[in-house]
């Protein structure tokens, strides 16, 4: 039996110093060591990125920061993650926090962008901007702006069955919002599926 088919192992590491507590995932026991470094590299390297999107200074009697994780989807061979860093320096009128992503293939070790689920030269940016601009009037969504498109990299996750669009704060609506997240069937997008790719792999196990 594949021992790829079923969730991956995954045990929490970590990143402290004064007042930092930086929790991240790692895959442990695969059966492809290479691709398992590889892997972890690149987590590990998100979760440095963060870090460093904070500028954070921890020399003030009241900083703090906090970096955690949380497993989306894990099964099939399709691992996808987000990792979250919250910052708070005194003198802030409040703390900051980043949401970042990541959806891997453990058997091949690709990690996918956005564009790279869909087919070459597809309309994913409009297909995905237009269920958006649904969901923003249903759900009668505060924005800063008008809302006209996704950028081609849009940070996203994918969830059982769905793909979750996912804007950071500030970037369309107002602090208090949080994440504004967009939860969309991957079946309302199979037309586009890319026919190597991760919602080929989880769609077909419906």
């Amino acid at each position: 039996m594949d021992p790829y088919s079923f969730p991956v192992q995954i045990k929490s590491a970590s990143i402290k110093s004064k007042n930092v507590k930086v929790f991240y995932p790692k895959v442990v026991d695969l059966p492809n060591a290479i691709l398992e470094k590889r892997m972890n590299t690149t987590i590990k390297n998100q979760t440095l990125e963060l870090i460093k999107m904070q500028n954070f200074n921890p020399n003030t009697t009241q900083s703090e920061m906090l970096g955690g994780y949380e497993i989306k989807n894990n099964q099939r061979a399709i691992l996808s993650l987000t990792q979250s860093n919250y910052a708070y320096t005194e003198h802030q009128a409040h703390g900051m926090t980043y949401l970042k992503s990541l959806t891997v293939n453990v058997k091949t070790g690709k990690f996918y962008t956005l564009a790279e689920l869909f087919k070459p030269d597809s309309n994913y940016i409009q297909r995905i901007s237009d269920l958006i601009c649904v969901q923003i009037q249903q759900r009668h969504i505060d924005l800063l702006a008008p809302f006209t498109s996704i950028r081609p990299d849009q940070d996203y996750y994918l969830a059982d069955k769905a793909i979750v669009i996912y804007f950071e704060l500030y970037e369309i609506t107002p602090y208090y919002y949080g994440f504004p997240m967009f939860p969309i069937s991957i079946y309302d997008l199979q037309d586009i599926w890319n026919e190597n790719g991760p919602l080929m792999i989880l769609g077909a196990s419906n």
